[in-house]
């Protein structure tokens, strides 16, 4: 007698694959990457808080990984980042949605060319779709614009020297500015500027909008970048609030279902397109040990260290790395070392 399961690798089975499973130290079979990732290949960042993560540790073992907006010359790696520098390949800050990133890239190729929209704040400035990068705010709404055409120039040198690009879905709730369609990062009030129900509403993106999302961006990037390749994952980071009405824990899991859903059809869908599963190796309670740090929220340093050594694993074939470390670009960094403006919003908890 046959059975269609009786020549499956281990991987295939819970006790084989999970079960018995080394997490921290064992070949764990978990990814099998569709393409390759050579140390050469220009590799462009983007996504919600946790791809901050990636970034690091691509840049640290020898990665290609693009910066088309490097911090000035003598600046500390610590003031850089809280300015946005050294983040992701461009200074867009974090980008949750699939919506938002649809937008950055029809705004930077020219697809859709958008007004800049400037929040204030005490006198100051900040471009609302990415408010987070300049702390103290611009002198006015004209320098906000200035600064945005140089951005947007940068997004789109990056898209266009990019052999891989790696995006870190985030959320589906977001905020809308109605007047535009303009989705934001965070909502108004939070950095800056202040909430109008008249002129910004709450979004919940479904699996057909973040698919559809998802599916123009990468029409444009192949416009621009014929060849290029996609490897997505989703941040294991919950929630910090929800606006959604319901409790934060099932909006928080509604959100990372919808984008896992999407994640896979995509992946099933497209030969350019592959899936790293760090939101199951962070999230799952299968493995024993939780990755999480004090707040249940944040990735405590040993789960991201676990995650990136599954991911060289899976490039390699193997759990060292065939690159060496760059010491001018440290790998290991505090739960707290990334810059994220939703956790801004536990600061309005009663």
């Amino acid at each position: 007698m046959r059975s269609p399961y009786q020549n499956l690798p281990r991987r295939a089975f819970w006790r084989t694959g999970v079960r018995n499973q080394d997490w921290l130290g064992g070949d764990t079979d978990l990814w099998q990457p569709k393409f390759e990732i050579t140390p050469e290949m220009r590799v462009m960042t983007a996504g919600s808080c946790f791809a901050q993560h990636i970034a690091r540790h691509l840049r640290a073992r020898g990665q290609n990984v693009i910066d088309t907006e490097p911090p000035p010359r003598r600046m500390k790696p610590e003031t850089a980042r809280a300015f946005g520098y050294l983040l992701y390949s461009a200074r867009y800050g974090n980008i949750y949605t699939a919506r938002q990133l649809l937008q950055v890239m029809q705004e930077a190729t020219g697809v859709f060319p958008r007004p800049p929209i400037a929040w204030e704040r005490d006198g100051r400035w900040f471009d609302a779709i990415r408010p987070s990068v300049e702390p103290e705010g611009l002198d006015s709404p004209e320098e906000v614009a200035v600064h945005r055409r140089h951005h947007l120039k940068s997004v789109r040198r990056a898209l266009r020297q990019a052999d891989v690009f790696v995006f870190t879905l985030g959320l589906t709730e977001a905020w809308e500015d109605l007047e535009t369609g303009r989705i934001f990062p965070t909502a108004p009030g939070t950095i800056a500027g202040s909430y109008d129900p008249a002129r910004c509403s709450f979004r919940n993106f479904t699996h057909a909008e973040v698919l559809a999302d998802f599916l123009a961006f990468r029409k444009i990037a192949l416009r621009n970048r014929p060849g290029l390749k996609f490897l997505l994952t989703v941040s294991p980071v919950p929630l910090t609030a929800t606006a959604s009405g319901s409790h934060v824990l099932p909006a928080t899991i509604y959100s990372k279902s919808v984008l896992r859903a999407v994640a896979g059809q995509l992946t099933q869908e497209f030969d350019d397109i592959d899936y790293f599963p760090s939101y199951e190796i962070i999230s799952t309670p299968f493995l024993g040990r939780t990755f999480y740090d004090d707040t249940l929220r944040a990735v405590a340093p040993e789960g991201v260290e676990t995650v990136m050594r599954i991911f060289f694993e899976g490039r390699t074939g193997s759990s060292s790395p065939e690159i060496e470390q760059n010491p001018a670009a440290p790998a290991r960094a505090r739960s707290d070392d990334v810059v994220c403006e939703e956790v801004l919003l536990e600061a309005f908890a009663r």
